[in-house]
């Protein structure tokens, strides 16, 4: 795996600069995962490094940049209707630029209908692309054509990448890139590439500068954060990465995501409950309760060896709570399998669900399997899934009252007066508080629950 340092590009942003009578303004808009977010924080880092402004307003920018998602239809949907919208601005402004990047251009299909049918869509670039942008913007205003690359995936981790972060006290700190697992459902692995791990000395000098900084919540970031190492010339795992980081001094907690079944360990379970950096919180993906349809979806776990790793968390962790992703209606789920999803649903105890109607992608194994289940009786198994996920969470939830908890604010609640915070357990609480708490920790005494979301009062520290 090839190692590149990010450079500022002097002779870009002269070009670029050459062309506008004042700093030109970027509006840059990223769908989907966190790590889409994370890297368009990385856009905007890199373009306010060459000369951009920023701006939240369409008919401001001088550019505009969607940082598009494909991991479901409806978010490739969505990126084409508003990209469609854009056909007006264009026409009042011929030297708006449109560009559109991330993991839908590293698809060919989708270049090829960018190309085809959105001729006023001037830029077109991968996920490996962010560090190019000056180069490319360059050249799309002197050539005065379009730019328009065919996907393609770099071998390689650019570092020191410039940032722009919407937070001032939570960070995305990506550990790792790719993925190899190469589930059947799932696009990841065609557009994002391999995984390709950075050096556990860069991942702790970024994480260091975050806390100095005054970053009080650092979620690390991978497509499988449990496979951290792998190409590595030292033997370091995810969990040995944990500790490292545990060592810097500050005030500030560790969330991760995503972590694969397969991967995740004892170890890793152990680690948890040593450090008090660590929330207590585990995001672990199981997609569904039939061992027939994780064999399908090529997810190398059984239920058996994932409710093991469960019971083993929380007899080694108290009050650990779980979180999960399922998909309901893959090809070929029986009521039989469905209800097996609903079995380990009330056994887990989970307290938040991510829940999907599978959504066929392109290029994938599962694009190809008989599907003869109804979109109807995919979207009952739906609702009979988030009725049963209640059930299971709202008690338990509820029963949380009486306790006192440390939080981080993170902004305003949905009553004027009131601040939303967020507990080691990933749950939200509600409770009056003045605004100059944000981005601080409180001691919120928890005397209720309005179904998924707490309600407390402030208590003495």
């Amino acid at each position: 795996m090839e190692k590149l340092t990010y450079t500022h590009d002097e002779a870009s942003a002269r070009v670029i600069a050459s062309f506008y009578d004042s700093p030109p303004l970027a509006y840059v808009h990223s769908y989907g995962c966190q790590q889409n977010v994370n890297d368009g924080e990385k856009i905007r880092g890199v373009l306010l490094d060459i000369g951009f402004g920023l701006c939240e307003n369409l008919e401001q920018a001088d550019l505009i940049l969607f940082n598009t998602c494909a991991v479901r239809e409806h978010a490739e949907q969505r990126v084409f209707g508003n990209v469609g919208a854009l056909k007006k601005l264009k026409e009042k402004n011929p030297r708006l630029i449109i560009g559109v990047c991330g993991c839908m251009a590293q698809q060919q299909h989708i270049v090829d209908k960018l190309r085809a049918s959105y001729p006023y869509v001037d830029l077109v670039f991968g996920v490996d692309g962010i560090d190019r942008l000056p180069a490319m913007l360059a050249e799309r205003l002197t050539r005065g054509k379009r730019y328009l690359e065919n996907p393609h995936q770099r071998d390689a981790v650019v570092e020191e990448m410039p940032i722009r972060r919407d937070s001032g006290f939570r960070a995305w700190l990506p550990i790792m890139y790719g993925c190899d697992n190469f589930c059947t459902y799932c696009i990841v692995p065609y557009v994002r590439g391999r995984e390709r791990s950075r050096e556990p000395a860069d991942v702790l000098a970024e994480f260091r500068s975050l806390v100095e900084s005054g970053y009080k919540e650092i979620t690390l970031l991978g497509q499988n954060v449990n496979s951290y190492g792998k190409g590595l010339a030292q033997p370091v795992d995810f969990s040995d990465l944990l500790n490292l980081l545990c060592t810097v001094p500050g005030e500030y907690q560790i969330r991760f995501m995503t972590s694969h079944p397969k991967d995740a360990s004892r170890k890793l379970i152990d680690t948890i409950a040593a450090q008090d950096h660590l929330c207590k919180h585990i995001h672990l993906p199981v997609q569904s309760g039939s061992d027939r349809i994780l064999k399908e979806m090529n997810r190398h776990y059984t239920v058996e060896q994932y409710l093991d790793l469960i019971h083993y968390a929380k007899e080694k962790i108290p009050d650990v709570t779980f979180s999960s992703d399922i998909i309901v209606g893959f090809p070929g789920e029986t009521e039989e399998d469905f209800q097996a999803t609903l079995d380990l649903v009330r056994k887990v105890e989970y307290m938040q669900l991510f829940t999907f109607i599978y959504s066929k992608r392109n290029g994938t194994i599962a694009a190809k399997m008989p599907d003869p289940t109804t979109h109807a009786e995919k979207a009952a198994r739906m609702d009979r899934l988030l009725k049963t996920q209640d059930a299971v969470a709202f008690p338990k939830i509820a029963a949380m009252a009486g306790q006192t908890v440390r939080v981080l604010v993170e902004g305003a609640g949905r009553n004027a007066g009131t601040l939303n915070g967020r507990l080691d357990n990933n749950l939200v609480v509600e409770f009056p508080g003045e605004e100059d708490l944000i981005g601080h920790y409180a001691s919120v005494h928890l005397t209720g629950a309005r179904a998924a979301l707490l309600v407390g009062e402030q208590a003495a520290e």
